[in-house]
């Protein structure tokens, strides 16, 4: 899809795929002793978890209650690390030892949804008697053995199964579904249960079980310890930042040597094309439309956009990834034959329109006159079920797949759109906008949540005209009719508040 390969060069935490094996193939090689597995298997831990999120269309109401069970492991600092899916929008979490019948009450103490980790506390400290943390490794070789250690679903023992690494590559987090950084591909299958497990090779961490490949039989991915280490050193400041980014898109268009040349790049060196930089990043006023990048820090960049790095050839984000929000990245370009400098800083630079999934945070909303008004995101289109990228009102589907193009208004927060309607007198004949995105009202642009709250709740117009994106003709309110039914729907719907904007 067009939109998916735009979004993963923006944010430049995403990856054009190499289908090489960046290493030598070689014999595999002997795991753990069976004298280390009684040791590791005290270290692992059953998780289970009650969650229920917020419904995206009517955000004052709750989703139904959920139950699921993961895995985790005993980390340095009597913590359990396990996958941010496994707790996410969690009211209540116990852990299980094996062969222990009692549970432990636990909580989250960071979670990153980015990376799809999470760091849970416990305390009743009685719980990690004759429990040794588990160390970290590196990123385990191509064509080697590891074992996934976790709770599979429908199991109340230690499960172990064995693999073979077959790739390490960039791809897609599913867990947000926009996020990409590395993950390694075994032959060992990750089933419901196994999530938050660790993958150990030679008595050490190599990653943490975390997804499977539902197109293909005994295909698992894993969160290498890159990631891991990322995620913790992240929250030794006592909160987490995320994985940042430089936000600018690029394409390989120097495979093609008469574009080179009249980009004037050097014929000897390689690199990336600028197409564009996002709006208020780190790099908006440091490169330019047509800029050619070839080297990041001190990595030389290939023609398509890949760098060597741990020994293997990876995509130029990588680079980035090492590095935390703040700190500083060199890099060196190509303007009209001219050879350039510049150090950007890393920032989370994430678009206007959120393309990842979001959790664990009440959802803003404004209730008038039995209109509902909330941000556009992916899970409000995710609404329209399964299909959803084919199935959404087409403005919504222009604005997803092009907002980071288009979006060129400074003072633009988020984009509004018209997610449920209460039926009443004062709102017949609205339902066309429903599911539409905001332009005005009254004449004044709608830039946030906080302006409808503005132009609607705290006005005393006569008339309110509200015009929507891509529509010709716009919705008319009575003011005084709506402002007087206004607190009479709010008791009939039983909505506690007539909007919530925590996250403005």
């Amino acid at each position: 899809m067009g939109r998916t390969i735009a979004l993963l060069m923006i944010i430049i935490c995403s990856a054009v795929y190499s289908q090489e094996n960046p290493l030598p193939r070689q014999a595999p090689e002997s795991n753990e002793s069976a004298a280390d597995q009684p040791a590791l298997e005290k270290s692992v831990v059953m998780i289970r978890c009650v969650s229920q999120g917020y419904d995206p269309t009517t955000p004052w109401k709750k989703l139904s209650m959920s139950g699921s069970a993961g895995s985790g492991l005993i980390i340095a600092g009597r913590r359990i690390l396990t996958n941010a899916h496994n707790v996410s929008d969690a009211q209540y979490i116990e852990v299980i030892k094996q062969d222990q019948a009692k549970r432990y009450v636990a909580r989250v103490e960071f979670i990153g949804h980015d990376c799809d980790l999470a760091v849970l506390a416990i305390d009743d400290q009685s719980f990690f008697t004759d429990m040794t943390p588990l160390e970290l490794g590196g990123i385990p070789r191509v064509n080697t053995t590891v074992s996934t250690y976790g709770y599979p679903i429908g199991g109340n023992q230690v499960s172990i199964t064995e693999g073979v690494v077959s790739r390490i590559q960039m791809d897609i987090y599913s867990h947000t579904g926009a996020d990409s950084h590395l993950v390694v591909q075994t032959d060992a299958a990750i089933n419901p249960g196994n999530s938050g497990g660790p993958v150990v090779q030679n008595g050490n961490v190599v990653g943490v079980a975390f997804q499977g490949l539902r197109q293909a039989e005994n295909i698992g991915y894993m969160i290498p310890t890159t990631v891991i280490r990322h995620f913790l050193t992240d929250i030794e400041d006592g909160k987490y930042d995320g994985f940042g980014s430089l936000g600018f898109t690029f394409f390989p268009g120097l495979h093609n040597p008469g574009y080179k040349e009249y980009l004037q790049a050097p014929a000897d060196e390689e690199g990336v094309v600028v197409i564009r930089t996002l709006l208020n990043s780190s790099v908006e006023e440091l490169l330019q439309s047509g800029d050619v990048i070839t080297r990041v820090d001190d990595y030389d960049i290939d023609n398509d956009g890949m760098v060597r790095i741990y020994g293997l050839r990876l995509h130029l984000a990588e680079v980035i990834e090492t590095k935390q929000i703040g700190q500083p990245v060199d890099l060196t370009y190509y303007r009209q034959g001219k050879k350039g400098r510049v150090t950007a800083t890393i920032l989370l630079n994430r678009t206007v329109l959120e393309y990842a999934r979001l959790y664990d945070k009440p959802p803003d909303y404004v209730v008038f006159a039995g209109l509902t008004f909330v941000p556009l995101t992916r899970n409000f289109l995710e609404t329209w079920g399964p299909q959803w990228p084919g199935a959404i009102p087409y403005y919504l589907r222009y604005l997803f797949n092009f907002s980071s193009q288009i979006h060129r208004d400074r003072q633009r927060k988020e984009y509004v759109v018209l997610s449920e309607i209460m039926p009443d007198e004062v709102n017949s004949y609205s339902n066309e906008f429903k599911g539409q995105p905001m332009e005005s009202i009254n004449g004044s642009p709608v830039w946030s949540l906080a302006d409808v709250q503005r132009a609607l709740v705290q006005s005393q117009a006569d008339f309110y005209v509200i015009k929507f994106m891509g529509q010709s003709k716009p919705m008319i309110l009575d003011g005084n009719k709506t402002r007087g039914r206004n607190q009479e729907i709010l008791r009939q719907y039983q909505i506690l508040a007539d909007s919530r904007l925590e996250n403005q």
